[in-house]
């Protein structure tokens, strides 16, 4: 998918290579399932799993052999968002830019709308 533009989320150069690299890795999954859920220290929180399940009504986002999964509803608190992968001092992480969030904790793995 070259047009990035008409996505409802975005994931970058380095989570593609990053996805990928995981992806090929791994012996029972093809595809990297970001959920967001209730919980974390403000209100909302960003999950991760590695799956070869895919519901029929899931977003399915691939670049560069990554594949991310993306079900409806958390689509709803994804919308515009951008995946990232980030490599700096603090550590190694998957980031998300998400322009509905109005807080987020200092770790960003929760936000609040």
């Amino acid at each position: 998918m070259s047009d990035t533009a008409t996505l409802p989320v975005t994931i970058s150069d380095n989570a593609a290579r990053r996805i990928a690299t995981i992806l090929a890795r791994s012996q029972d999954a093809d595809s990297l399932r970001i959920s967001v859920e209730g919980g974390g220290c403000s209100g909302f929180s960003y999950k991760y799993d590695l799956t070869h399940e895919r519901e029929e009504d899931d977003l399915v986002l691939e670049r560069d052999g990554a594949r991310v999964l993306i079900d409806q509803v958390s689509l709803a608190y994804l919308e515009g968002s951008v995946v990232d992968f980030v490599d700096d001092l603090m550590g190694q992480s998957f980031q998300i830019r998400n322009p509905n969030a109005v807080a987020a904790c200092g770790c960003g793995t929760s936000f609040s709308v």
